[in-house]
């Protein structure tokens, strides 16, 4: 049986005044009886803002002690405990940046990362088990934890979340993949009201882990108390009248309205929902909104190391800008206190650090949790027998790679901050892997023309493009999203003339980002380029190397196809590729760390003999700016989707500086 409390967080280490009993003397009973003058009143204050402090001596909000779960959560500040106040400015760019919201205060799961993205750690659950064979997880949640309207959080939400929402599929078409093993969906069981039990139909290994990434929050998105008045289960009466309100036409429609979900702009519209987010929907997102507000959740249930309720900050502005020339504007003339989203690209770091003194902030470092900068995939399952064949050859591959001059284009587009680099786990990651990340970087046109000539391209056209054995020219397009990765293109500019050395001609095709996925779910792209994952997660995220991703896995996306659905659709994958899907599933099966060390191992040592895609340089690290009256923010963070900075660093613990 592994266990897993919050003895395992530093911050938890005892702290005198945290007792149950002495923090309802200490704070609560001074609270109750607020209006007596005095050292007692000063000290009650102390552990609350002041401005709900005052909430509490007019009777209109209860005492902190009984706002707060028996056991809050204990964070342990960057730098030292914060004092209350201020409003933080940061920046959201257009009318769909939802998840900018998300990745500052939507990170209350049952479990999170800790800072250095190494392990999962106690937060809504203050513990759990995990059985032998990783089948079944069972979660203590906190006694006493409240939602931000007051009403208790209990494990009937969590049931509700999964029971009447996630397993309907009127609202959701299948239940999400997090919750699927061996094609069955969870059994999420209530114990009693603060212990429930997940159950799956194989092993799981990976739940905690998936459980703490922003797909992993949904047992502690929905009170069922509020949104079941949007649910046929619970109101199948009262639901017309409420879906002619909303102007929507189905129950499904009016509930993500009103409850949103994980990744959806109504998250963030509806200031009536209740949450358990350190700070609450003010001013909504919503069309046409120049700005979101946030103000801070009276009941929210993490403390300092005092026993001072987080958050410090009192609210949020969201300014929404239109385009990331005006965000950039904002950031130099300083209007923004903490901001790394949409800025920090390499070729913004100058001039944001030029103005550092004039906009009064510092830099901090944010340390990229992806291995490849611009993973060049060429399509191994390509429409085009004679195309596939030729991509198909590892030798065709390789002079392709050896073919791209890597230093130039790290000294033009990336300003020397990279290192040539192939693939997989970062060189600071125990799982690194030398010859995946280095093979074939050395610049050698003189060998890749002579792999060409070995191969039989020797005939070329005019142009002095080669010629495939058809008499076709040896032509390529290239699939890139320029809005997304402006970075991306200019390095496939410099690729193109590096290929035309050798003759091979490229198209670099630049397409909007809905025509590049219907383009790679049609299986229609030559090559497509995107981030390679993995740098920091490589169990998470192994799509470079394993075909396990439908839409990422873009080298053989029929081959992740054929993954995801058990072998129903799709085509089947060679057999270096599918002992590769076998490995990952057992080390996403087990939660033996050294076990998934060696499995992962045996796929990288199989993906380095395959050399499927290849690409100029590691991902570089970036940077963020903050306020330099803004404190307890880290001097480094990861860079992450599954850690979605600066989430998981705890924003509700940053404080002003008078």
């Amino acid at each position: 049986m592994t266990d897993r409390t919050e003895s395992s967080e530093p911050a938890a280490i005892a702290v005198p005044d945290l007792s149950r009993r002495r923090f309802v003397a200490g704070v609560g009973g001074l609270a109750a009886t607020s209006l007596v003058a005095g050292p007692a009143l000063a000290q009650a204050q102390a552990r609350e803002a002041p401005a709900l402090a005052q909430a509490v001596a007019a009777n209109q909000l209860p005492p902190l002690a009984q706002r707060l779960p028996q056991s809050p959560l204990v964070v342990t500040p960057v730098e030292r405990v914060g004092q209350y106040g201020g409003t933080l400015r940061r920046g959201l760019r257009g009318s769909q940046d939802h998840n900018g919201i998300l990745r500052m205060v939507g990170n209350q799961g049952l479990v999170r990362w800790n800072l250095e993205f190494t392990d999962v750690l106690p937060n809504v659950a203050e513990r759990w088990e995990v059985n032998q064979n990783a089948t079944e997880f069972t979660f203590h949640l906190r006694q006493g934890m409240k939602w931000s309207d007051g009403k208790p959080f209990t494990a009937d939400d969590v049931v509700f979340v999964y029971e009447d929402c996630l397993a309907n599929s009127e609202l959701y078409r299948s239940p999400p993949a997090l919750y699927v093993v061996n094609g069955r969906f969870v059994e999420v069981t209530k114990i009693n009201d603060h212990t429930v039990r997940f159950k799956f139909a194989g092993p799981y290994g990976m739940f905690l882990t998936q459980l703490a990434t922003p797909l992993g929050q949904h047992p502690t998105l929905f009170q069922k108390e509020y949104c079941k008045q949007f649910h046929p289960k619970y109101n199948a009466a009262g639901l017309p009248a409420l879906m002619r309100a909303a102007s929507v036409n189905s129950w499904g429609d009016l509930f993500r309205a009103k409850c949103g979900d994980i990744e959806i702009p109504t998250r963030w519209g509806n200031p009536e929902k209740p949450t358990i987010d350190p700070w609450v929907i003010a001013d909504p997102y919503a069309g046409g909104a120049t700005r979101v507000t946030m103000r801070r959740n009276a009941y929210f249930w993490q403390v300092d190391t005092e026993g001072k309720q987080l958050p410090y900050i009192d609210a949020i502005n969201f300014s929404i800008a239109q385009d990331v020339e005006s965000l950039m504007l904002d950031v130099i003339s300083g209007r923004i206190d903490i901001q790394e989203r949409h800025i920090d690209t390499l070729q913004n770091k100058p001039t944001v650090a030029q103005n550092a003194q004039r906009g009064n902030y510092r830099l901090f470092e944010t340390i990229n949790a992806g291995s490849q900068q611009v993973t060049i995939y060429p399509n191994l399952c390509h429409k085009d027998p004679t195309v596939r064949a030729i991509l198909n050859n590892r030798d065709f591959r390789v002079a392709l790679s050896i073919a791209i001059n890597r230093q130039e284009i790290i000294d033009i587009v990336y300003l020397g901050q990279s290192e040539p680099w192939q693939l997989g786990p970062r060189p600071t990651h125990p799982w690194y892997h030398e010859r995946l990340a280095r093979q074939h970087t050395e610049h050698n046109p003189r060998e890749a023309n002579a792999i060409l000539d070995r191969l039989g391209y020797t005939r070329r056209n005019a142009q002095r493009i080669r010629l495939r054995p058809d008499g076709q020219p040896l032509f390529f397009a290239v699939d890139v999203i320029p809005t997304l990765n402006p970075d991306q293109v200019d390095t496939l500019e410099l690729v193109k003339r590096h290929w035309a050395e050798i003759g091979v001609d490229m198209k670099v095709n630049t397409i909007e980002r809905a025509l590049y996925y219907t383009r790679g779910d049609n299986n229609d792209h030559d090559f497509a380029v995107w981030f390679g994952p993995g740098g920091l997660e490589p169990l998470i995220d192994a799509r470079d190397w394993v075909c396990m991703h439908p839409q990422g896995s873009r080298f053989g996306i029929p081959w992740a196809m054929w993954y995801a659905s058990g072998g129903r659709e799709g085509q089947e994958p060679p057999d270096n590729q599918k002992r590769r899907m076998q490995l990952y599933d057992q080390a996403r099966e087990t939660t033996d760390v050294r076990r998934q060390g060696d499995l992962m191992k045996q796929i990288l040592d199989l993906a380095a003999e395959s050399f499927d895609c290849f690409g100029p340089c590691l991902a570089p690290n970036l940077f963020g700016i903050a306020s330099n009256r803004l404190r307890n923010v880290p001097a480094r963070m990861p860079y992450a989707w599954s850690w979605p900075h600066p989430g998981p660093s705890m924003p509700q613990q940053f404080f002003f500086t008078s």
